[in-house]
């Protein structure tokens, strides 16, 4: 049996309030945690990551925002070791950098009135200050969008690891 085999049958079997504080640590949304684990058993890592991107879909704007609440600003201290994992090349970024983060940061939330997110992973602190600085000019309907679409990559990179794990 495969590492990943291994993985989604432990996940399947875990009880729903084991199951439900797992994925609540993937993604910090209550609904999108009780949905993903009312769909067990999966069978296969691919069953369970493309039943998260449905749910994701269909979270309400009031459980996206959830979510969002569950993730640091870039460039600030992590909540998690996932985020600090993720968030790992603004470490190499100089103060300047550093610094126009945490104004881009201010400069979006004011904007959109939620923490800039995105799948920090393997980017450095560079590519993710030109990525907020071109979402700057986004209106709130495509920004939206685009949070959606990353939260979903983050959740993927998570439920992986979850699953590496388990």
């Amino acid at each position: 049996m495969t590492d990943q085999r291994r993985g989604i049958a432990a996940f399947d079997a875990l009880s729903d309030d084991a199951a439900y504080r797992a994925v609540l640590e993937c993604c910090s949304s209550p609904d999108f945690a009780r949905a993903l684990v009312a769909g067990r058993p999966f069978g296969s890592a691919e069953a369970l990551l493309d039943a998260a991107d449905e749910v994701l879909a269909r979270l309400p704007e009031s459980e996206l925002d959830r979510a969002l609440a569950g993730h640091p600003r870039i460039g600030e201290r992590p909540h998690s070791g996932a985020s600090a994992r993720e968030q790992a090349g603004v470490e190499g970024a100089g103060e300047a950098v550093r610094a126009a983060l945490a104004e881009g940061n201010r400069a979006y939330e004011e904007r959109f009135g939620h923490v800039y997110l995105v799948c920090a992973s393997g980017k450095s602190g560079e590519e993710l200050l030109a990525l907020l600085t071109a979402r700057l000019r986004n209106d709130p309907e495509t920004e939206r969008r685009i949070v959606r679409t990353e939260l979903g990559k983050i959740n993927r990179i998570r439920l992986r690891a979850l699953l590496e794990r388990s």
